[in-house]
Order: C-alpha cells, then structure tokens, then sequence
C-alpha cells in the first residue's frame, strides 16, 4: 500500500526536496502554512506529516498540538524538518507531540529511512493497539459469560427447590431482571398454558400470539419481540436489543441453557403433580376399602351371632319338631351367608383394582425416571447456539 505523506513548510525549495527525496517512494501532498496543512490533514489522513518549525501564523509546535488534540490525526506520525539543532527544541517537539525531529538541510537517504521508521511504529502501534482492544473484548466477554454461567447455576440451585410452575416463573423473572428485559413465561401442561410476567397481567394478544407460535420454531423473531419454544414451557422476551448486535447474539446464547433448565424442571414438576395426584387415589379407594370391611365386619359378626343363636334353639327344639321345619328355619340363615360372600367378592375385585392402579403408578415412574436420564444425557449435547 502507497503510503500518503503531508509535508508543511513555507519555503517552496523544501517542497522541492521532499518531493526529489521521496519521489517513488510514497504519494506526497503540499501545504505552504500551518492553517492548510490543518485542513489537509483532517481531509486526507495521511501516513505521516513533515511539519516544519518555523512559518507565518501558526507555528509548527502549534500546528502539531492541535494534529494531536484531533481524534482523527491524533495517532498519526508527525516529524519535525528544521534548521535548528538545539535540545530544546526537540524538547519543545516532543511535547507538542512529535515523533521525530530531523534537522536541514537533509538528505534522500536520511529522510526515506526516518519515514520508514515512523510508518513501521505506527502500523506497529495500530496493531498493538487492536490487539489490546480485542483483549479487552476477550475479557469483557468472558467476564460477562463467567457472571452469566454465575447467575444460571444460582437459578439450577433455586429451581431444585421449585415444587410448582408459578414459584419456577419467579426465580426465571428473578434471573432475567439484571439483563432488563421484560418476559412473559407460558407452562404447558397437555394444551393448556399458566401464563406468567414479572410485575403485570399478561394481555390477551400476547397471549394469543404466544398460543399460535408454540408449535412453530424454536425462535420466532418479530419487530424487537423473540419468543422461544420448548415442549414444557414458551417465553416471549418484550424488549430485545436490535440495536445491539453483541448484545442481541449474548441474549440468544443464553436462552437454551436457561430455557433447557426451565423446560426440564417443569416437565418434572407435571410429572410429580400428576403422581401425587394418582397416588391419592389408591389412597382414596383404599380409604373407602377400609370402610367398606370394617361395615362388612360388623354384618358379618351380627350374622355369626344370630346364627349361634339360631342354632342353639335348634338343637333345643330338634326333637320338637320335624325335618322339614328345621331345613325352613336354616334357609334364612344360608341367604344371609350367601349374601355376605358376594360382599367379600367385591372387596376382592376392589383389592385387585387397587394392586392394578398402584402397578401402573410404579410403572409410569419407572418411565419417567427413564426418559429424565436420558434427557439429560440429550441436553449436555442438543443445546441449540445462535
């Protein structure tokens, strides 16, 4: 690349030099005054500047403290030509911001070598200058990846101790507060969703869009809104950065493992309610088996003892009566024993219902223990990155 030199000096024989010494060697540019030679500058930027000392109006040491006050010609090179050889006036060029100092008359060789210098230091301090700020970056980056895997092991901790959707919906709300963005947080359960916000009711049209979305793409982008799709749970995110390129693809790496997290535990969480739900009703049908021996106990011992009874007037009145009068009188007593049988028959068949339900009950844990470890072996790898 040709570099680009802006020589500054009044005197047109130095112009004439410079460019005889520089003539192949780079693109030079002219101005006769400090004023011009301003103007030039902040126009075209050049590599480097030749910046004379001495000139009517603004001096070289003035000229060169305005180059190094301007945010535009503040890093580039600037050297000093004059016929002055004394220290202090280098003293006085270095502190108006010079880089080097060169004393007339020159000649080529001595001129292209101090150029070639002053462009190498300040390609060199470009690049160390992006390499710092790119460090900087690195930094910033992982400070900002370390306090957000931070903040994410906090909300796996609190979500352990989460027993339903709603107090999962206000550690979510609690995470998501210091990125300020504003959620809503949908849980579903078959068809049905539990819709959740931070500090507000959730409108019906947010609602409903979250509703029509849920079966569409992991991420549905629309205008600054981002909803998020998982089987168990949606988030729709209010305020999303646009304006903010690093900022937006941060808030997009985040959601997965904070969304995998919710959507795990959520599906834990239906799972747990639905076998408390079944496991109390083997605890109401065995409530009710319960009450239903305990009566069929006391029919049972009033029928024993009205059969004692009947059978020690039996044995008093045999030789009383005949045969025929005595089988009459034990035929009430075999309709009740028949009907008592078919009582504990039911309480059989209600006794295998209830050793039926609890197997079933056994076996959906088993599969739901199953299908949660196999889940997280799939989460450590299915983890969807933007």
């Amino acid at each position: 690349m040709t570099k680009l030199v802006l020589a500054i000096d009044d005197d047109k024989l130095v112009h004439r030099v410079i460019e005889e010494s520089l003539a192949g060697f780079c693109k030079l540019i002219h101005a006769k005054n400090g004023d011009e030679g301003l103007r030039q500058a902040f126009k075209y930027n050049p590599d480097i500047i030749l910046l004379d000392v001495e000139m009517p109006g603004k001096t070289g040491y003035e000229v060169c403290s305005e180059l190094k006050q301007n945010q535009l010609t503040k890093e580039t090179p600037v050297m000093f030509l004059s016929g002055k050889t004394e220290l202090t006036e280098r003293v006085r060029g270095y502190n108006s911001g010079a880089s080097d100092y060169i004393v007339k008359p020159f000649n080529a060789e001595e001129l292209i070598a101090r150029i070639r210098v002053l462009y190498d230091y300040r390609q060199h301090s470009k690049k160390l200058k992006s390499d710092i700020e790119q460090a900087q970056i690195t930094a910033e980056i992982a400070m900002t990846d370390s306090g957000d895997m931070g903040r994410i092991m906090r909300y796996v901790r609190q979500s352990y101790h989460a027993h339903d959707v709603a107090t999962l919906a206000e550690y979510l709300f609690e995470f998501f507060a210091p990125l300020k963005l504003d959620i809503v947080v949908a849980f579903w359960h078959h068809d049905v969703g539990l819709f959740y916000t931070a500090d507000a009711a959730v409108c019906p049209l947010e609602q409903e869009l979250i509703e029509q979305h849920r079966s569409t793409n992991r991420f549905v982008d629309f205008s600054h809104r981002t909803i998020v799709n998982y089987s168990h749970v949606s988030m729709l995110v209010k305020n999303m950065p646009l304006d903010d390129a690093a900022l937006y693809g941060r808030y997009k790496d985040l959601f997965p493992h904070i969304l995998d997290i919710t959507n795990a535990k959520a599906q834990e969480i239906q799972i747990n309610k639905l076998a408390l739900s079944e496991v109390q009703q083997v605890d109401t049908a065995f409530d009710a088996l319960a009450q239903h021996i305990h009566s069929s106990t006391e029919r049972y011992d009033y029928v024993v003892t009205l059969f004692t009874e009947q059978l020690a007037e039996l044995q008093h009145s045999v030789s009383k009566v005949d045969c025929q009068s005595i089988v009459a009188s034990l035929l009430p007593i075999q309709a009740k024993f028949a009907l008592l049988n078919d009582e504990f028959t039911d309480i059989k068949q209600q006794l295998n219902d209830v050793v039926l339900s609890r197997s079933e009950l056994v076996t959906k844990l088993q599969k739901s223990a199953d299908e949660n470890t196999a889940n997280e072996h799939v989460s450590d790898t299915d983890i969807e990155l933007f």
